[in-house]
């Protein structure tokens, strides 16, 4: 599983002219693929990970001030761009597999208690934020780290 964390001052999921998730304050915006090797433990780990990461202001984690996380399913993370310059996303699991597994990071989350709004899985999506420092972390549940 891959997740692309993205400290953010404000941001806002809209679908079809409707916005479906926001920031109302610093938080982070969650973008996380699902790959076809990805199972329940990659979903705890990603959610683990989110939840403990101290990257907020003053080294702070999203848990310690109660932060806002939104969470996108976005299967492009998965791309393979070895070969030719048409990327294929062959790694990336099917949506009926990847759409439980991105549910699952999102309640880990609230678990955690967390207030975590999401995007629409399988939807055309806007995603917009405001990127705060710039701070961007890739994970990757199939790296060391």
């Amino acid at each position: 599983m891959r997740a692309v964390v993205q400290r953010a001052s404000s941001g806002r999921v809209v679908v079809d002219g409707e916005v479906v998730a926001s920031l109302d304050g610093p938080g982070l915006v969650v973008l996380v693929g699902v790959s076809v090797d990805d199972g329940p433990d990659d979903a705890a780990q990603v959610a683990r990970k989110v939840a403990d990461l101290r990257v907020l202001r003053g080294e702070l984690s999203a848990v310690d001030v109660g932060a806002p996380v939104i969470v996108v399913s976005q299967f492009t993370l998965l791309a393979d761009t070895r070969k030719g310059r048409r990327p294929t996303w062959a790694g990336a699991a099917r949506g009926d597999v990847a759409e439980p597994l991105v549910a699952a990071v999102v309640e880990g989350l609230r678990e955690r208690g967390l207030r975590v709004g999401t995007g629409v899985f399988g939807a055309d999506m806007a995603v917009e934020l405001v990127n705060d420092g710039p701070l961007t972390i890739l994970l990757d549940t199939r790296s060391p780290g």
